[in-house]
């Protein structure tokens, strides 16, 4: 395993900015990039679920990978979503993202067939056999339909390719239970999804977190992770209480269950940085949702131009 692993510290699920339909926004892309860089992350994941990977074409997923590591230029990590129901597209898009010299890879489980934990590690063992990166499980049971059982992930943590677990079922059991299997195998990384319990995650002896809103405020982020690694009680408390409140400022104004992104999409380029458009089927917020989002976005201090607030800014 490369001495980069473990991976500590903030990974930002980077969004996928775009112009128009499977076109990116690449002025947008280069902003944003340079954005989280400057914000301190240690990270950049690429086709994520916040990067909204299942409605992505092949084409526009390699450009985005090319595109990215071209302008990162092994500054931070860059990590690379390729969960597909089709284990050979999965493997072509490794292979792919291996030729641009990315870390690593992360896949959930393949969504659709309801799998059995057998059939779940048999599948990884294969991806992680044949991928030419180091693979990260991705641990999603409300997209995936299906869940890694702590023995399932013991069993495949023995495999050398495969280098660890971003967890977001926010279930904390589990989570303390893959603590414990890092404990045991010093190369295997264990992060959070929900950013949320990210300092609670670190203080339990986690490597760091995949956190959403660092595309909007990296450096929020970055400054939790590390007063959570230095055992700052009081700083802690006060970012984190900043943490919950961007969440229910932004992530709630659209209509759940995607308007963490909506609202995520949208406060980007009200704050200037990318376009707010979705890939279909998810559509951006109305007017009216919009405003009240310029309004949070006002009270958190964060939109510093008003012209960027403005849909044709």
């Amino acid at each position: 395993m490369s001495s980069s692993f473990p991976l500590h510290g903030i990974v930002v699920p980077l969004v996928t900015p775009l112009a128009e339909r499977d076109r990116l926004d690449e002025a947008g892309l280069e902003l944003l990039i340079e954005h989280v860089i400057d914000g301190g992350v240690h990270g950049v994941f690429l086709l994520g679920t916040t990067g909204e990977a299942p409605s992505l074409s092949e084409r526009l997923k390699r450009e985005l990978i090319q595109r990215v590591a071209g302008q990162v230029d092994r500054r931070v990590s860059i990590l690379v979503g390729v969960t597909d129901t089709s284990l050979v597209d999965s493997l072509e898009l490794a292979r792919f993202a291996a030729e641009q010299e990315v870390d690593a890879v992360v896949a959930a489980p393949p969504p659709y067939f309801p799998l059995h934990q057998g059939d779940l590690t048999a599948y990884m063992r294969e991806l992680a056999g044949e991928s030419p990166l180091p693979v990260y499980l991705y641990n999603m049971p409300s997209h995936s339909k299906v869940a890694f059982g702590v023995e399932t992930v013991r069993r495949l943590a023995d495999v050398d390719q495969i280098a660890g677990i971003k967890d977001s079922s926010g279930e904390m059991l589990f989570y303390n239970q893959m603590l414990m299997l890092a404990a045991e195998r010093r190369e295997f990384t264990v992060l959070m999804g929900p950013e949320e319990l990210l300092a609670e995650s670190v203080l339990m002896g986690g490597h760091g977190g995949v956190c959403g809103g660092a595309n909007l405020v990296p450096q929020l982020y970055v400054e939790l992770y590390e007063a959570a690694v230095s055992g700052d009680l009081t700083l802690i408390h006060r970012l984190q209480h900043r943490v919950l409140r961007l969440a229910s400022r932004v992530y709630t104004v659209g209509d759940a269950p995607s308007g963490y992104l909506t609202g995520l999409k949208c406060a980007l380029e009200c704050v200037g940085l990318c376009s707010a458009r979705l890939a279909e089927p998810l559509t951006a917020l109305p007017a009216d949702r919009r405003s009240l989002l310029v309004q949070h976005l006002r009270d958190l201090e964060l939109i510093v131009d008003e012209k960027t607030a403005s849909p044709h800014g």
